[in-house]
Order: structure tokens, then C-alpha cells, then sequence
């Protein structure tokens, strides 16, 4: 298993590789908490994060905004009262990329770390 959350994103241009097939399968079976989104035209990951208190929520979302600053790679990001939405994909490929694996792992960290 890969550790992602050790990786920093690489600038990804128009033409960057997406993730394999298999990166995607490997990532999911040690990540079980992400899904593929569904409700989407084109790959992304998604993980529903539960809180306690809106507060808490709203704490989460700051760290994954302050960690998007730092990696140069945004997710979608969605606080509704006991848990935060995040979807993670490149939006220059309309798809995977392996900026998506490291993120998502980030926000995993983020997430024990109240």
C-alpha cells in the first residue's frame, strides 16, 4: 500500500496521466471510507466526514482549505450541519490523478487530528 499522505502534489497540466484503473482500485481498497462519485460526469472521489458539533465541521473545513493552499490543489467542499462532503479530481483532466490520492489522504490525517 501506498502512503499518499507523505507526497506532495505536482502541478498538473492538461495532459498529465490519469490515474490507472489499478491506482484508482488500490487506492479505494486501502482508503475504504472514499468512494467513486456517482452523481458525476467524470471520475471523482468522495468521503462524507462525520462531526459531533457544526463547529467541528467548520474546523475541518479550514485545515483541508489551509492544506489546499499549500498542495495548489482545491477539492469541492460541502459543511451541512454533522459532516463536510469533500470530492477530490483534477480539474484540468476531468478526472484522477494521483494529486487526488495524496490530497484525499491529507484530509484522512486532518480528520484524526482534531
Amino acid at each position: 500500500m501506498e502512503d499518499y499522505s507523505t507526497k506532495t502534489c505536482v502541478a498538473c497540466s492538461a495532459d498529465a496521466p490519469i490515474a490507472s484503473d489499478l491506482a484508482v482500485a488500490e487506492f479505494l481498497e486501502s482508503h475504504s471510507e472514499w468512494k467513486i462519485a456517482t452523481d458525476v460526469e467524470f471520475p471523482q472521489i468522495v468521503r462524507i466526514y462525520s462531526f459531533s458539533k457544526y463547529l467541528g465541521g467548520l474546523k475541518f473545513v479550514n485545515k483541508v482549505a489551509e492544506l489546499s493552499e499549500t498542495e495548489g490543489h482545491h477539492p469541492d467542499i460541502l459543511l451541512e450541519y454533522g459532516k463536510v462532503t469533500v470530492r477530490w479530481w483534477s480539474h484540468k483532466i476531468k478526472n484522477l490523478h494521483v494529486n487526488d490520492f495524496i490530497m484525499a489522504s491529507k484530509c484522512d490525517l486532518a480528520y484524526q487530528d482534531p
